[in-house]
């Protein structure tokens, strides 16, 4: 493709609307420039706030600043979060009390508890407890559930607030897998939503050890509500290494970044 610099980041802007996001090796190849050129291409598009760079590309900006629906998450990414969700449930012993958090990655992670003994899961995601209650009644999983009770969610299928908060407060576990809408370096993981935030933050609270599983699309992103420092997450779970620039950092505060397969 031969493109003078306008067409090009012409053709990058109507692939972040018609696909919301681009990937930087992608536009290597249908571009046939370097990465130095690209990333460029996206710098100056980012300067103009036509985009947002990320790690390994670019997504559309979300003007809004609201949440997508659950079920618009689960559609995006979805490959990549079914291998995060099996890569985290491996963190996952038998006879273990854990908390799973909201979220589309953080539901990927059920399939692949069932082999597990006497497992105790406590959710506050309605997707979650259907499945989980579907594999108890078929005789798949044989732990204990318990779900977290509040406030309902109907556009995100999740429970939160005060109530859900108090309930948290009174159980303790081994590992919370934790969800998260942006991750960065100097400012820890954050959510959309205050509510979901302050809740996932009790259950870090209360757990022994805290497992975040991301995305790309989520690295390099800040959003609303501070959930946590870095310094707080023991794991993290992505389908991408950490950013270069991050390495030292988490290796510094004792943050294990796993990649899924």
């Amino acid at each position: 493709m031969s493109l003078i610099g306008e067409e090009r980041k012409e053709y990058i802007l109507n692939q972040i609307h018609s696909e919301g996001k681009v990937i930087t090796n992608e536009l290597v190849e249908v571009l046939q420039v370097s990465s130095e050129t690209v990333r460029r291409y996206l710098e100056e598009l980012e300067e103009t706030n036509k985009l947002k760079r990320v790690y390994g590309g670019a997504v559309k900006i979300n003007r809004s600043r609201e949440e997508p629906s659950h079920l618009n998450r689960e559609v995006l990414h979805a490959d990549e979060k079914r291998k995060i969700g099996k890569a985290a449930a491996a963190l996952a012993g038998d006879n273990e009390v854990i908390f799973i958090d909201d979220g589309s990655t953080t539901l990927q992670l059920i399939e692949h508890l069932l082999d597990k003994q006497n497992l105790t899961i406590l959710t506050n995601s309605i997707p979650a407890l259907d499945a989980l209650i579907d594999y108890k009644n078929r005789e798949l999983y044989c732990g204990e559930i318990f779900f977290i009770g509040g406030k309902v969610s109907s556009l995100q299928s999740r429970v939160a607030g005060t109530l859900a908060e108090k309930m948290v407060e009174q159980f303790y576990a081994d590992k919370a897998f934790i969800s998260i809408d942006g991750i960065m370096i100097d400012k820890g993981i954050t959510s959309f939503d205050e509510k979901r935030g302050q809740l996932a933050r009790k259950m870090m609270e209360h757990a022994r050890m805290n497992i975040v599983v991301t995305d790309h699309s989520k690295i390099g992103m800040v959003q609303f509500y501070k959930m946590a420092n870095l310094q707080e997450i023991d794991v993290i779970v992505s389908g991408v290494p950490a950013p270069e620039d991050w390495e030292d950092e988490l290796e510094q505060i004792r943050v294990e970044w796993i990649v899924s397969e």
